[in-house]
Parts: structure tokens; sequence; C-alpha cells
């Protein structure tokens, strides 16, 4: 069963002529990265593919892998619905293929897959799994299936459209006991007015690790524009209680989508990284607080966030978030987290110092 709604794009456009006015060069250039969560597509008029990604990584940002999160894309067209989506991870991993024979590219692209499984097919979802793993052997890491759902039409911003209280049903928690066996993890994507739904379920499955998305999605839109303040403290609330649950890691990062309210992407001139670091930095650094450097990833959310600045100029906002931390926390953030979630083995990265 497809989580994507057939509904207009929700996500801010790309402007590569916007974007091109502003660029900066890499700061810490050495500081070895694990891009936590991007996506690849091929739609019409929207393409982002291995040659895209690689050309906005040439930034000069020192990526080493990526893990690519499911997205609906590339599904198959005949057989079995419930195995409709093997077709984005077979997909996917044909790229990570020929990612890792390319001599002459330092990157792994899709080191790490997210796909996506049905697990409202309760204990059947299983066969979904294995065949997944089977799909993708040593990259097929764990699955994501979007709960992001608010009643008010105008606070959603995603193109996923799940019912409301999906973590809370019972036949999808039958599917959830599936994952820790296999030794997957579950990518939870969500708005913040959900995050309890989250803590219910971290502490029902204490053995399967959970890796909220996008800082838990703070809404700054529909009935929560010009609310930052009240938004973040409750927000704030939820996330220390979330961060008692030790299955439970955080992916820093997606703050350049039309949902958190910030205006960027309206302006004359694309935003410069100092921007981005004082806007986005009361959210990472909370994260980090609550929940360590080792519970927590930075990630691009590319194409997506792409509606709001460049590849370079994102990192370059996270480096600038991060600096006042030592070298081996900074390290955690940028790539140790992520290695040892994904089980992502690259070649040795020593901390920067």
């Amino acid at each position: 069963m497809s989580s994507l709604a057939q509904a207009p794009n929700p996500h801010l456009p790309v402007r590569p002529e916007w974007l091109a006015r502003h660029s900066e060069s890499a700061l810490e250039p050495q500081q070895a990265i694990i891009d936590a969560h991007h996506h690849l597509w091929d739609r019409p008029h929207n393409r982002y593919l291995q040659d895209d990604l690689l050309a906005d990584i040439g930034a000069g940002h020192r990526v080493l892998a990526t893990v690519f999160v499911e997205c609906g894309a590339m599904y198959r067209t005949a057989g079995s619905a419930a195995l409709a989506c093997l077709g984005e991870t077979e997909f996917v991993h044909q790229i990570a293929e020929a990612s890792a024979s390319a001599a002459h590219n330092e990157c792994r692209i899709a080191a790490g897959i997210v796909g996506h499984a049905d697990l409202l097919l309760g204990a059947e979802v299983g066969a979904v799994l294995d065949a997944h793993l089977q799909a993708a052997p040593g990259r097929f890491k764990g699955i994501r299936n979007s709960s992001v759902y608010h009643p008010d039409p105008r606070a959603r911003a995603s193109l996923a459209n799940p019912p409301p209280g999906l973590l809370q049903d019972a036949q999808f928690r039958r599917g959830f006991a599936c994952l820790a066996p296999r030794g997957l993890s579950f990518d939870a994507w969500m708005y913040h007015t959900q995050l309890e739904e989250l803590i219910d379920l971290a502490r029902a499955f204490p053995d399967t690790t959970l890796v909220l998305n996008h800082v838990g999605g703070p809404l700054g839109i529909g009935p929560y524009a010009g609310q930052r303040a009240a938004v973040f403290g409750e927000w704030r609330q939820s996330m220390q209680l979330l961060a008692a649950c030790d299955n439970v890691m955080v992916k820093l990062g997606g703050m350049g989508m039309r949902m958190f309210g910030f205006d960027f992407a309206q302006r004359e001139a694309p935003p410069h990284s100092q921007a981005l670091a004082q806007a986005w930095g009361p959210h990472l650094l909370e994260c980090i607080a609550a929940f360590g450097p080792g519970r927590c990833m930075f990630e691009s959310n590319f194409p997506v966030d792409k509606g709001t600045c460049s590849y370079g100029v994102l990192w370059n906002a996270f480096k600038r978030v991060a600096a006042a931390l030592s070298a081996d926390e900074r390290h955690a953030l940028f790539f140790g987290t992520a290695a040892r979630v994904y089980k992502i083995d690259v070649p040795a990265a020593p901390a920067m110092r």
C-alpha cells in the first residue's frame, strides 16, 4: 500500500539560478561526513539521481557515504502490491553498486538503504522485509513508514498521506515486531504534535532502533505560523521525554522544508550559512543536548531542502552550529553515529582535532 498522496507537491521548488547567486567554500573540508538522509528519484520534470547528488557533493565537503531514504520512487508496476516497494530498493541498490565500483569516487552513494514496507500487513510483512534484504544484501538497513499526519490541512506539508494514529495500530505493531529480529531499524517521520505516539512505540519496543527524522517536525505553518516560541516549548518537552528512550536516535536536518515556516526561499538571494545556523541552531543544539552526539546525526534531506539552500551552504551551516563542540563530538554528529546506527563500513576517518 503506497503512502504517497495524489496531491500537489508541498515542497519548495528547486531554482538553480537563484541558488547560484550565493556560494561558499567548504568549512573544515577534511571533516568526514556520512549524509544520513537523502532521496533519489526520476519523476516528470523532477529528476534527482546519482549524478545530481555527486554534483552537489562536489561543493567541497568530504562526504564519504550516504544513506538513501524511501520516497516512493521506481515502484514495481506489476505483481504483488505488497512487493511493489521492492522496485525502489532494487533501483537504489544498482546505483550503490555502481558507486562502490567507481575508483574515482570517494563517496559511496547509498551505502545504507532505508526502504518502505507496509507494516499494516502485520506479521506477513516479514516476507517483504526478507525480500528487501535479498534485493540489497549488506545495504538494506531498515524501513520508513511515514506517520506524518495533522487534522488541519493547513499544517500538512508532506507527500505522505497516512491515517491518523498509525503507530498505535495493533496490526501495525505486529508488523513492527518483525524488524528487530532481522536487525532492521525504523525511520520515523511525523510532526511535533505526534511525538507522544513515538514515545509510546519506543517504550513498547526497546530492542528496536528508531531514528526520528527532521528533528521531530516542529511545525511553523498554518495554525502554527508566528508561534515559534510556543511550538519550541511544546516540542522541547516532548523531545526530552523521547530522549529517555535509549533506542531513539535523531536526524539533524530537514529544516529547509516549507513546514518549518522559515522564509529564506522567499528572499531575493539564497541564505548564507551564518543565517541558517542562527535560525536552525536552537533546534539542532537542543537535540544534541537532550540526546547527546552519540545519538544524533546530520542529514541533508536533499533534494527536498535544496529549495532553501545549496548543499555546500547547508553543511557549512551545520559545521557552524557544531563549532563549539569537541572534535570527538563533531565526529559523532557528522560521521560516527550514522556509521554505527546504519552499520556502514567505510574506511576509517579520524576525528578532526
